[in-house]
């Protein structure tokens, strides 16, 4: 968030020329329109004034008569994702943020853009054979097919790097040269990759025994299989891990099942109830994981595990396990319909 934002405030009964002086001294070039309370009236801008000048309107007359007084605004508690892809949807270089109605702080594309980068290191399952998806998967790793016009596992390493991520692991078995080839050390995107190989499949959990033992003490490690498509806030993630102190955290999503016939419930020989066709509605898991320092290094060096099977030994270790419900896209590309789905989905999302 910028620092210099309450240099742009004005009351809504000064001057168009005095707004004029703040859109022209200051790096925002905008002016912020708000009562003695703080509270966002509108927003001017040099096209608002030009406009006014073209009305007919005096430079002596209230701000308030070419004000917008619908401006794009944003909460506070938004996250740097939420606020990219809404200065970039709207087009806007820069956008309050607000408390309720007051006015607390002014964000910019730029400064957004251009935030501290998040050292939590990620890691990426991308040695999957990719049965279900053959002859697709004869002659590529699952992860490099493309959706669009880019392999599946770079459009989920751009997920990341747009929420500010930027030190990547990728776990390779089925034809790492392809992975190798495409991404190199990972400086043409600016990110740093690190490769740690499978030479026998370890299970989606096997490959955190293989990471270095360097990796920081307080920085808990995201966990994703390569071949996810979401949009999921990464970022609102690890927070939600940090902020509750977990152990792990597993994101999962409602799944919603309709039985095709009607359900009778009995005791006995006596019909006690029917339901007829019910919506059963569960939770399951989305290949999405956060896991503190002490889960991860408390797997084994080429120990094969899956991560359900680890994080139920956390479980009844500790019981600190937790789970984020998501609400966003999300979609796992394990068959034929799935890839076909997400050729359209990338178009129409804009992932």
């Amino acid at each position: 968030m910028t620092q210099s934002w309450r240099n742009v405030l004005i009351r809504p009964d000064r001057s168009i020329r005095e707004a004029l002086e703040i859109i022209d001294r200051e790096a925002l070039r905008v002016a912020l329109v708000v009562s003695e309370e703080d509270h966002l009236f509108g927003v001017v801008t040099d096209g608002d004034v030009r406009r006014g000048l073209l009305n007919d309107i005096s430079m002596s007359e209230p701000v308030s008569r070419v004000m917008s007084t619908s401006p794009i605004t944003a909460s506070v508690s938004s996250t740097r994702k939420q606020l990219i892809d809404l200065m970039e949807e709207k087009n806007i270089l820069a956008v309050p943020l607000l408390d309720g109605e007051k006015i607390c702080g002014m964000e910019t594309l730029h400064g957004a853009l251009n935030k501290p980068k998040l050292d939590n290191p990620v890691l990426l399952m991308a040695g999957g054979f990719g049965t279900r998806l053959r002859p697709l998967t004869e002659s590529s790793p699952k992860p490099m097919l493309k959706i669009g016009d880019k392999p599946i596992l770079e459009t989920v390493i751009r997920s990341f790097m747009k929420a500010g991520f930027e030190n990547f692991f990728i776990s390779t078995h089925y034809m790492p040269e392809k992975i190798h080839e495409h991404f190199g050390n990972g400086s043409v995107l600016g990110i740093n990759i690190t490769y740690i190989h499978e030479d026998q499949p370890l299970g989606t959990g096997g490959a955190l025994g293989l990471l270095p033992t360097d990796l920081p003490d307080d920085k808990p490690l995201i966990v994703m299989n390569g071949d996810v498509l979401t949009t999921v806030d990464f970022e609102q993630l690890v927070n939600f891990h940090t902020e509750h102190g977990a152990d792990a955290t597993m994101c999962v999503r409602e799944y919603e099942y309709q039985v095709p016939y009607g359900v009778i419930n009995g005791k006995g020989n006596k019909i006690v109830s029917m339901e007829e066709k019910p919506v059963q509605r569960f939770h399951v898991n989305t290949g999405i994981y956060v896991v503190s320092p002490h889960v991860f290094r408390s797997v084994e060096k080429n120990e094969a595990i899956d991560m359900p099977t680890l994080l139920e030994q956390q479980m009844l270790e500790r019981d600190n396990v937790l789970m984020f419900p998501i609400h966003e896209y999300w979609l796992d590309i394990g068959r034929p319909d799935d890839f076909d789905r997400a050729q359209q989905d990338i178009v129409r999302l804009g992932i």
